[in-house]
This record gives structure tokens, sequence and C-alpha cells, in this order.
């Protein structure tokens, strides 16, 4: 091996070491920036109960709403009063906004809405109230006619998923 060709190979392990070195560095800290990603979580579960659950001896049935890491899950909102679809689902609209605002959120940072009718027939009413209440980049949406009704005889129940507020 000429002195050329002893430089080369010196010169290639010194490359493979460094390159050795910079990815083990780099892999270091991607793991640490995962832990720390990881650990920053706010793994809290806050459960905001309905407000009309009498506080009687025994436990709610659910939550109004739960936040954790970020999002807000809203429980189903319904109207249960008299008055048409167009009243139903302006009333539920209402509910679920006050609600997203009480838990630190708003109709704009909904990613996910359900939609349970209590006849699909109402399904164009339902839609000309729905249209706009999300702003202009409405969240995904699952719209169902319940066999059966919706429960407490309302007309529409919507429930939704939101992130919280930045």
């Amino acid at each position: 091996m000429d002195f050329s060709d002893q430089k080369k190979s010196r010169r290639s392990i010194i490359k493979s070491l460094f390159a050795s070195v910079a990815a083990f560095g780099a892999g270091l800290f991607g793991i640490s920036q995962v832990q720390a990603k990881e650990n920053s979580r706010d793994n809290s579960i806050t459960r905001i109960p309905d407000k009309e659950q009498a506080s009687g001896s025994q436990p709610p049935l659910f939550s109004s709403s739960v936040v954790h890491d970020g999002l807000v899950y809203v429980a189903g909102k319904g109207y249960h009063k008299e008055g048409d679809i167009t009243k139903h689902t302006e009333e539920v609209l209402n509910s679920l906004e006050e609600e997203l605002e009480n838990a630190g959120s708003s109709m704009e940072r909904v990613l996910k809405v359900n939609v349970y009718l209590a006849d699909l027939n109402d399904y164009d009413k339902m839609n000309e109230v729905y249209r706009g209440r999300f702003g202009d980049n409405p969240p995904v949406r699952t719209t169902v006619a319940t066999y059966g009704g919706v429960p407490g005889d309302s007309l529409v129940e919507i429930d939704c998923i939101a992130a919280l507020n930045e």
C-alpha cells in the first residue's frame, strides 16, 4: 500500500468515526427530545359536571365535558322543550357553544361532531341552522338518525371533541 492509499484509508476511517459519533449524538438528542415532550404532556383530567344533574346521594351518570391532553370532550346536548327541528338545533348548538367556552375552547376549535337526529327527514332543516356555526372551516361530522328517537324527546342531540384555545 503506498502513501496515497494510506492517506485515503485514514480519511475513510476518520469520516466513518465522525459519522458514527454524529449519528449517536443525533439519536441521543432525538431520544431526549421525545422524552422531554412526553414528560411535558399534561396527563391531568378535568371533569366538568352537568349543571342540571342533581347533587343527590347517587353519583352522576356522566360528566358534561372532560378536558384532557389539550382536548375537550363534550357530552351530547339535547333540547327537551317544545319546538321544531330548527329551534332544537339552535338551542343545542347554543348549549354546545356555552359548554366549550366554559371548558376553555370555542366553536372554531371543534375537530369532530356527531349529530343524532330523531328523524332523518329533519336533516336539511338541521343543516340550515348548523351551517356556519363552527366558522369557515367546519369540523368533520357524522350524522345519523337514531332508531327509537333521541333520549329526552329532543329532536337532535350533538356531541363534539375540540382543541383547547391556545
